[in-house]
This record gives structure tokens, sequence and C-alpha cells, in this order.
């Protein structure tokens, strides 16, 4: 009895992990950042300027020494231009960070960050212009490289 009752609650685990982590999935991988739609990146720049900039600096530069951990142990936020690293992640990963923060995304809620977890404060369309935003102040080239990291595999 006791065996079949931890083999259930197992079971049960495991399929709600599963639900969770296909539909972050699924959600992630429709994610489409729109460069070329001046609607959608004016809004994104607004969104940017009053939610963003603060950290990550009013022409994307982030902020200095970004590569090396703060004395507690965070790093600071990286710029966000074509000198920083945004654009090596896949559009399902900048949407999901951005929505989740680093911690849930990566899975380790012990983790620090000072980069804030938007879900209640940003829908999806509105963290989508501000990806969108960003990736329009992208060189072409580097726009094609992001581009490649959307395709499927």
């Amino acid at each position: 009895m006791k065996r079949s009752l931890i083999a259930g609650i197992g079971v049960a685990a495991a399929g709600a992990i599963w639900f969770v982590t296909a539909d972050r999935t699924a959600q992630a991988e429709t994610i489409t950042l729109r460069p070329d739609d001046a609607g959608i990146v004016a809004t994104g720049a607004e969104i940017y300027a009053t939610t963003c900039a603060s950290c990550h600096g009013a022409a994307l530069e982030g902020q200095p020494n970004w590569k090396s951990r703060n004395a507690d142990g965070r790093l600071p936020a990286p710029p966000h231009d074509a000198s920083g690293h945004t654009w090596h992640h896949d559009s399902a990963t900048l949407f999901t960070l951005t929505k989740l923060g680093v911690a849930e995304m990566i899975g380790d809620p012990a983790y620090q960050s000072d980069m804030p977890a938007y879900a209640g404060t940003l829908t999806d369309d509105q963290i989508i212009a501000v990806l969108s935003y960003i990736k329009s102040t992208w060189p072409q080239t580097i726009r094609d490289s992001h581009d490649m990291r959307d395709q499927p595999s």
C-alpha cells in the first residue's frame, strides 16, 4: 500500500513537472520578435525607457564591469546593444528570462540576481515589444545571427 502511494505521488509529481515544462516550452516556442514593426518598436522603446533603462542604460549600454560580479556576488546589468550578449540567446530564452526572472528560468530559487521577473508588471505583448525594440537597434549582421538562433534545430 505504501509503495503504491509513493509511486502514485511520484507519477503525479512527474506529470505536474512535465505539464509546467511543456506549457512553458510550447509558449516560449511561439515567441516572435517584431523589430521591423515601427509601432511595436515605439511601444517597446517607451516601456524600455521607463522600466529597463535605469539598470541597462538609456542607450542599452549596461552597467560598468558587467562581466564581473559585484561585492554582493551579483552581476551588473549587461548591455543590450551589440557589445553585449543579449543577442546570443534565442527569443524564447530572452522572453522567459524577462517574464520569470533568472532564478525561475534556471530552476534555482536560491540564485540571486538584481534582474526582477516582470510577469506581474508587464504583459507578454509588452515584453515582446521591449525585446523587439532592443533587437531593432542591432546591426543587421547581429540581427541575422539572432534570427538563426530562433530557427528550429
